[in-house]
């Protein structure tokens, strides 16, 4: 049965997701459709929108998120906002949906693709670069950046046993500390109708702390936190945690939880309860609270910020490929 390439709309794709969410392996939150919708409406300007489905006869095999500059295609996102992406597809269709789409690239005038960051395990390590050098095409991929991610246990006691001697005391410490000096209180719910509420309390924190993130929370990105705030918590995935302080708000966590992962995509804190540690204080508690509802994993994001070593993450390098199509 032949292949085709169908072209889509964001739209079409938010409504679709509720049925095509089984049948194709969305590999993170970043590759959703509504975290692409939320992306492209606020920082896609200048760009001409390529979203493909590749099907076999009638039945959906892939999803091509990306967009185009010039001749050069990328995929639907930044690096300051979507820590990896990957294209999206049934498990066996790989190289035949990569046959189709690569042809489609070259029908439109498309010289070169620029994808990343990326996972080791993405479609584009594991099968696109295959596809492409098998064509003769030039292949081109580097390690540039770390996340960190931690496989979580059953229980918080294996947790603390999983951690080396000086992790473990630090965090015990830190935890010790604080409940002996203050009244602290934490929890780390999902969050539904009362997203803009909880997100003005995030913004405000992050707006105290510190000027790097401060210069990061442009007016234009906190639009982009709100849609996509708000997208998420309609499909069921965001999660705030928030720590107070003798009942003031000292930190918060703002997460995705999707297959059982927990995406830790940022946090923020009130410099005042910088000496009680807050900020890893409020993390460790999501990720005690992520155990006991039995999630697999954490994903830290991209970075190597010390607080992910403190807590056990495990660096995973990410990758940029550049495809030339000639």
């Amino acid at each position: 049965m032949s292949y085709t390439i169908v072209e889509e709309d964001l739209d079409h794709l938010a409504s679709s997701w509720s049925d095509w969410r089984h049948r194709l392996r969305w590999g993170s939150v970043f590759v959703l459709p509504a975290w692409l919708k939320a992306w492209w409406e606020v920082f896609g300007g200048g760009a001409q929108l390529y979203l493909r489905t590749m099907r076999q006869g009638e039945e959906l095999v892939g999803l091509a998120p990306l967009l185009v500059r010039g001749d050069t295609a990328s995929f639907i996102g930044s690096a300051d906002v979507c820590d990896y992406s990957d294209f999206v597809l049934v498990a066996g269709q790989e190289s035949n949906a990569f046959s189709v789409l690569l042809d489609d690239l070259k029908g439109n005038g498309i010289r070169r693709l620029d994808l990343g960051p990326l996972r080791p395990d993405s479609t584009v390590l594991t099968h696109l670069v295959n596809v492409a050098r098998g064509r003769g095409y030039g292949v081109r991929c580097q390690s540039e950046e770390v996340s960190l991610e931690l496989d979580l246990p059953a229980t918080w006691s294996e947790y603390l046993g999983m951690l080396n001697n000086k992790q473990r005391h630090e965090v015990r410490r830190k935890l010790r500390r604080l409940s002996e000096l203050r009244t602290a209180e934490h929890e780390c719910v999902k969050v539904g109708g009362e997203v803009d509420e909880r997100l003005d309390v995030f913004l405000h924190l992050f707006s105290l702390s510190g000027n790097e993130k401060a210069d990061f929370m442009t007016a234009r990105m906190e639009t982009f936190f709100r849609l996509l705030a708000r997208a998420m918590a309609e499909i069921g995935l965001l999660r705030f945690g928030t720590l107070k302080v003798d009942r003031v708000p000292a930190a918060m966590t703002m997460g995705f939880d999707y297959n059982s992962w927990h995406y830790l995509y940022n946090s923020a804190y009130d410099p005042r309860f910088g000496h009680l540690s807050v900020g890893l204080i409020c993390k460790a508690l999501c990720l005690k609270e992520s155990i006991k509802r039995g999630m697999d994993k954490w994903d830290f994001l991209k970075g190597g910020e010390p607080y992910k070593y403190q807590l056990g993450g495990q660096e995973v390098p990410l990758y940029k490929c550049r495809i030339a199509l000639s």
